[in-house]
């Protein structure tokens, strides 16, 4: 029996886990989405100082960033499924609370849901994290596009339950689209039970200090590429459902240009890992950045529903590229003792980043408008760009 043979039931269990994983990260990253099109309409209608209508988003993310800690603790001492179930009842548990908010009408209480709703979004990042672990070195770059390709789901799912859903038990606008979203991850849940995935990682006798790791110049590149990437698109993306209400668009419009955003971020993903694969994880990143900057461009061009459309479309597939290439070299800048501390610190840079972003996106926006809110993403994007043009430094495990 020759190796190729021996080795393609590996191959098809391998393939069979990442299938497995798109499906969970298509489940978990539904609610968010949905969350992404109406929540800050949500704010604006419950919060009394309308520059708060982000707030909820904010908060969801700094639970987002403070899951990095738990969930590195959970992954390393019970492995990965027990780390993903206590991501979906978190996400499950937002939901509902979120529920609660709308049906009281309580702001407060409302971001109160964003607490278990970040941490469930924070622990389902590392999905990404676990398609590297189960693939091999040569397919992990797809092994990573296609799990975070499992957003195309979501893009569909997401928007498409807020329209159809928002009025359902009305007059508590919303409600009936939450109780839907704690759908999704029970049915992550079930899906987790069928998945093989890799055992607590081993113990080094010595742990590496986390400040060593994210000295290295490897992490560093990664973990400011994945920052900017999802800072910028996030100051962005939650700030315009807002934008279109105040120039008289509806909530259909807003849902759809959303819709059209996350398409945009996840779709990529079916290429994305081919394109690392061919030229390079450098220059699909610089893509992406260029891609971004096209975003701004757009977006002072004008407020008309192309405009929207075609700016977020730019400014999700710039995410896409610039994401994928950091969590790509993210993956080569530790060893297998290190990684969950290594993924840890660099979601806690990531998220903590996004949360700033999600407070900042309302309260510019309130402040000084649309087009400077646009404007602020470009000396990020340079940064990122001097960042990624510097000759990259080998880590040697």
């Amino acid at each position: 029996m020759s190796a190729t043979t021996m080795d393609r039931p590996a191959d098809t269990a391998m393939r069979r886990n990442v299938r497995l994983l798109f499906c969970c990260q298509a489940l978990m990253n539904s609610s968010v989405v949905g969350q992404a099109t109406m929540g800050a309409l949500i704010g604006y209608s419950l919060a009394e100082n309308k520059s708060l209508a982000t707030l909820p988003m904010a908060l969801q993310m700094l639970a987002t960033m403070a899951a990095s800690i738990p969930a590195g603790m959970v992954f390393a001492h019970l492995g990965r499924r027990a780390g993903f179930m206590l991501g979906a009842a978190g996400s499950l548990l937002g939901s509902l609370v979120f529920a609660l908010g709308v049906w009281q009408a309580s702001f407060p209480l409302y971001c109160l849901g964003a607490i278990p709703a970040g941490l469930g979004f924070g622990i389902a990042q590392h999905y990404r994290f676990a398609a590297a672990e189960v693939a091999s070195p040569a397919y992990r770059p797809r092994a990573i596009a296609l799990v975070m390709a499992g957003g195309v789901i979501a893009a569909a799912l997401g928007p498409e339950l807020v329209k159809h859903s928002r009025d359902l038990l009305a007059p508590f606008l919303f409600l009936g689209t939450y109780l839907f979203l704690a759908l999704m991850p029970l049915a992550c849940m079930a899906l987790l039970t069928r998945v093989t995935l890799p055992p607590a990682p081993p113990r080094a006798a010595v742990a590496t200090p986390v400040m060593e790791i994210v000295a290295r110049p490897a992490f560093l590149t990664a973990a400011l590429t994945g920052a900017v990437a999802y800072g910028s698109m996030n100051l962005l993306m939650t700030s315009t459902p807002l934008e279109m209400m105040l120039c008289g668009f509806g909530i259909p419009a807003s849902a759809t240009v959303i819709q059209v955003h996350a398409m945009a971020m996840y779709a990529p993903g079916f290429v994305t890992g081919r394109l690392i694969g061919r030229f390079g994880t450098r220059p699909v990143i610089v893509a992406g950045i260029v891609l971004n900057a096209l975003c701004v461009a757009l977006a002072l061009m004008g407020k008309d529903f192309l405009h929207f459309t075609l700016a977020l479309m730019a400014l999700g597939v710039g995410w896409n590229f610039m994401f994928t290439g950091a969590t790509t070299l993210l993956a080569e800048a530790h060893t297998p003792t290190e990684r969950v501390r290594a993924q840890t610190a660099n979601d806690f840079i990531v998220f903590g980043t996004v949360a700033c972003t999600a407070f900042g996106s309302g309260l510019l926006h309130a402040t000084s408008g649309w087009n400077l809110l646009n404007i602020l993403v470009l000396p990020a994007l340079v940064i990122a760009l001097l960042r990624i043009a510097r000759r990259p430094v080998r880590f040697a495990a």
